[in-house]
């Protein structure tokens, strides 16, 4: 797998792989209070297997403690402008996919399409005229599949589920079906 680097905007260190190089573009940015490497295997296999061009996104340094939101959308465009990412989906595990869903609808003309993989329970908008892939995991207490399936119901029209089973790690303990959902769902972008 690739290496961890750095990248200190403005004196922020916030850790990210880049991996691939393939045509599809996917951001992927981690859940919060868990090992950067829950997205890993997802990744790599999407990088190495299905040719897409992956960037997975950590947190700051020291926590996300008392940082808004805002900001870390802005930590995250600021990863993606660095590695010099244009249009490409975004998504995030959990909280990721909150931070997700709030870059994609500040930047919408930046965003192909949403990826939520555990869908938390928040009030952030979902960006206009964009589809979204929604993976749920069955027995997920975190981010339970109710979650997803109101989200769904709010724009039906462009919205997909699908579940997988296992808990909210289901991203690290299923990570090929995972990867699987995602490029079966993405490779007709």
């Amino acid at each position: 797998m690739t290496d961890t680097q750095i990248f200190e905007p403005e004196g922020r260190a916030i850790s990210f792989v880049d991996e691939g190089d393939g045509p599809v573009k996917l951001v992927l940015i981690q859940e919060r209070d868990l090992a950067g490497d829950v997205l890993g295997v997802v990744a790599h296999y999407l990088a190495e297997e299905a040719g897409f061009h992956v960037l997975r996104i950590g947190h700051r340094a020291g926590g996300s403690e008392g940082v808004s939101l805002e900001e870390l959308v802005e930590d995250a465009v600021a990863v993606i402008d660095h590695v010099g990412l244009q249009d490409t989906w975004i998504g995030g595990h959990g909280f990721g996919g909150t931070i997700a869903r709030a870059l994609a609808a500040a930047h919408a003309d930046r965003a192909n399409g949403l990826l939520l993989l555990g869908v938390e329970e928040a009030d952030v908008a979902v960006a206009p005229a964009i589809p979204v892939l929604i993976i749920q995991g069955t027995d997920d207490v975190v981010t339970p599949p109710a979650n997803g399936e109101r989200l769904q119901a709010t724009i039906p029209e462009r919205a997909s589920i699908t579940s997988i089973a296992g808990d909210h790690l289901f991203p690290m303990t299923h990570p090929i079906e995972t990867a699987v959902a995602i490029e079966e769902y993405l490779d007709w972008d």
